[in-house]
């Protein structure tokens, strides 16, 4: 055998063969991108709240009577999994954010409707409490602080909520310390062992969060303050190895 081509080199050795055409091209691919690879966010509105996020053109938020259509239609383009963001009312937003135990809250109910009218979709729900806090942190506050464990305890009843109401994926998107454990071991106590977690696993304190929390309704509730102390500096590279 020519040296060579144990070697792998050029001349008997041409990368260029299998890239001469679409089919070869598409036959040797490493990656194969299809919509069922994909999930869609969708943000699930109380009715009274605006369609439209100015700061995130067309992307709009539904009602849980639209959102049957419009998932429908991601369904139907081989979508199977959808991630829920909730935005809510004023009215239902607290300092203690105990709308997110609500069992017929925004979240479980749309979870509810999508899977009676989709029963294989994959149901992701976002666990957080700035969609439900009055003061827009992920957390029960207490003075300027936030509090951890307090607020972790009530993470994990609130992903108990989304369990019970079919939801498949718990992501927490908070950063605080201990979440993780706090809700795999309350599910599981509860029955959900195969109820999955993906968990937010590094994310950082950036301004770049600005329009998606136009689309839940907290930015305006955070105002001038910040998620410094529980999220991720974006100068630290290594600290966020660590979290993960």
């Amino acid at each position: 055998m020519p040296k060579n081509l144990v070697l792998g080199q050029f001349p008997e050795t041409r990368m260029r063969r299998t890239r001469q055409f679409d089919w070869s091209r598409s036959l040797v691919a490493e990656t194969h991108l299809s919509s069922r690879e994909l999930i869609w966010s969708v943000f699930v509105r109380d009715g009274t709240l605006p369609h439209e996020v100015p700061t995130l053109p067309d992307v709009k938020r539904y009602t849980v009577d639209e959102i049957i259509d419009s998932v429908g239609k991601a369904y139907d383009a081989g979508v199977r999994a959808v991630a829920l963001f909730p935005v809510l009312n004023d009215e239902k937003k607290s300092d203690d954010a105990l709308e997110c135990l609500n069992p017929e809250g925004l979240i479980p109910e749309a979870a509810r409707r999508l899977k009676k009218a989709f029963p294989d979709l994959g149901l992701i729900s976002d666990v957080a409490l700035d969609s439900y806090t009055s003061h827009g942190h992920d957390g029960l506050v207490k003075g300027d602080e936030v509090l951890n464990d307090e607020t972790i305890n009530l993470l994990a009843k609130h992903a108990l909520v989304h369990a019970d109401a079919g939801i498949d994926v718990i992501s927490p998107s908070d950063m605080l310390d201990g979440r993780i454990g706090a809700i795999r071991t309350l599910l599981d106590q509860k029955g959900y062992h195969n109820t999955l977690i993906l968990s937010y696993a590094a994310k950082y304190a950036s301004c770049l969060y600005g329009p998606f929390r136009d689309a839940l309704g907290s930015r305006k509730k955070l105002g001038a303050k910040h998620k410094k102390s529980y999220q991720l500096d974006p100068r630290n590279v290594n600290e966020a190895i660590r979290e993960t």
